[in-house]
């Protein structure tokens, strides 16, 4: 018995050595400047990309699907707020409603953010956009959708579709999209398009330092998830299934544009609720200064935002998408998400959608132009 002991111990010393020095191989490549892993993108076929088409002529009715929580901690992006900020303001649609859901931050959080901010675009507008309180966890893989009791959020999106065609802006995890449309085939029907931030190729991952060095984590800084598919990868999965006209406004879009500190004081100029989004977004900015080392931040579901007023400054093409597992992430990471090029495995729910990976050179300038004008929101969009 004593002798089982020993070995027990032995084989235990063995392997947490083992481990040991597995971690410190690993700590100690991630501090070298490993072109691959500094850029989080491996080799892959270019994609072939074009002006995305305008959608029918405006204004187009548009529902807003967000997980807002600007302002709820330093760590916590400022990105929905500066979305709802622009398309609440524009003349050439119309927001017919907007549906919280938790991500970012508890649906608490999430719904009590979004309200703020609406109250306070209401002051300045005729007319104050609804607010309908969604879902506040994600799916369970082994739940059926017609099981899960609905939320205001879902019966208010269902009788805005009955309505009239909807363009569907989600920007944060899918769950509203998936409970208020599963097995409901003649509102799917009425979805001009889903706009969603998400999707990636494999392989690749949201790496901001993009080749520097960062301040954090040995010099190599974080690596951000596809955030919205892996806070409901069941979700996701559930609206791809539906083949709907779907876009996909992917974080390489995002590296395109940079809010900085002048971005922030030029929106704190104009009062109201652009000083209040602004205001918000200083604490996401000082992270990034100062971990990431970027003098600004990518405001990941404002790109989404543009893509609806002005598709053409995406550039875009049509992929195969499919909800599965990303087998190999730099050899060592991997973990199940919305892919794009993939989707012929047995086990794969996929179709297609249009993956919009690079902008129009001008994107940055139009974007500030649009958040620092004051009358920017209310003239006809550029180019259009």
């Amino acid at each position: 018995m004593h002798s089982l002991f020993l070995i027990v111990r032995r084989t235990f010393l063995v392997v947490s050595a083992l481990v040991i020095v597995a971690m410190t191989v690993l700590l100690i490549s991630l501090a070298i400047p490993i072109k691959i892993w500094r850029t989080g993108e491996l080799p892959t076929e270019p994609i072939l990309v074009r002006r995305a088409d305008l959608f029918t002529v405006p204004p187009v009715r548009v529902w807003i699907d967000t997980d807002a929580a600007c302002g709820q901690g330093h760590r916590t992006d400022p990105d929905d707020c500066f979305a709802i900020l622009l398309l609440a303001q524009q003349s050439t649609i119309e927001v017919v409603g907007i549906s919280t859901v938790f991500g970012n931050a508890s649906l608490h959080k999430t719904d009590r953010t979004t309200r703020d901010l609406i109250n306070l675009l209401g002051k300045a507008e005729p007319q104050v956009i609804p607010v309908y309180r969604g879902a506040s966890e994600p799916l369970k893989q082994e739940e059926s959708i017609s099981t899960v009791p609905p939320q205001e959020a879902h019966e208010a999106l269902r009788k805005a579709l009955e309505e009239k065609p909807l363009v569907i802006v989600a920007l944060g995890p899918l769950t509203n999209v998936a409970m208020a449309l599963k097995d409901r085939p003649h509102l799917q029907a009425n979805v001009m398009r889903l706009v969603a931030v998400m999707g990636r190729r494999k392989g690749h991952a949201f790496h901001p330092v993009e080749g520097g060095t960062a301040h954090s984590f040995l010099g190599h800084g974080p690596i951000f998830r596809d955030f919205n598919v892996t806070e409901d990868e069941q979700a996701a999965a559930v609206v791809v299934a539906m083949g709907l006209p779907m876009t996909l406004i992917p974080y390489e879009a995002a590296r395109n544009v940079l809010l900085d500190r002048s971005a922030l004081k030029n929106m704190e100029n104009l009062g109201g609720p652009a000083a209040w989004v602004a205001q918000r977004a200083h604490p996401w900015l000082t992270y990034w200064r100062e971990d990431i080392d970027i003098a600004g931040f990518y405001p990941f579901d404002l790109i989404a935002a543009a893509y609806v007023l002005e598709p053409s400054l995406l550039l875009c093409a049509s992929v195969p998408v499919a909800v599965e597992d990303d087998t190999w992430l730099f050899g060592w990471l991997g973990y199940r998400g919305l892919f794009i090029e993939s989707g012929r495995g047995a086990e794969s729910i996929s179709a297609h959608a249009l993956y919009c990976p690079k902008a129009a050179e001008h994107l940055e300038t139009w974007l500030v132009d649009q958040l620092t004008n004051a009358s920017a929101g209310h003239q006809a969009m550029a180019g259009s």
